[in-house]
């Protein structure tokens, strides 16, 4: 389901399956842009956890073996609730802004220019679907 909020002319995708959170982790201080690191969680939002596994261990992308670490810890949590391993699906996925290291770099003219080294928080929710 698409809501378009009022007054703006983004869009919003809402998740049209509601689920409790059997697990959750949370990777933080990922040495990534957030932005290239959304690219590998948007794979696996929504998928079985095999495939997801599957998914996240044969990708060539960076970002695919901090999802990946996510994903094996978020497992092991639904675990110890006392989850049905086979049964969970990734209902949340999502990368958050870190920390930004600013450093500066030597350019013509003895000039000095800013150089934004991005950090990430990948976090991912499994549960089991209604």
């Amino acid at each position: 389901m698409v809501k378009v909020m009022k007054g703006s002319k983004k869009t919003v995708k809402k998740s049209a399956v509601k689920a409790e959170v059997a697990g959750q982790a949370t990777v933080r201080h990922v040495r990534m842009s957030p932005r290239k690191a959304r690219l590998v969680v948007d794979t696996i939002r929504g998928k079985q956890i095999e495939p997801a596994l599957q998914s996240l261990r044969f990708s060539p992308k960076k970002g695919a073996t901090f999802a990946l670490k996510a994903l094996e810890s978020a497992i092991a949590n639904a675990k110890e609730k006392g989850a049905d391993v086979d049964a969970l699906w990734v209902v949340g996925c999502f990368v958050d802004m870190g920390r930004t290291l600013k450093r500066f770099i030597p350019a013509a003219h003895g000039r000095a220019v800013p150089n934004y080294k991005r950090s990430a928080h990948v976090t991912i929710q499994l549960g089991v679907k209604a």
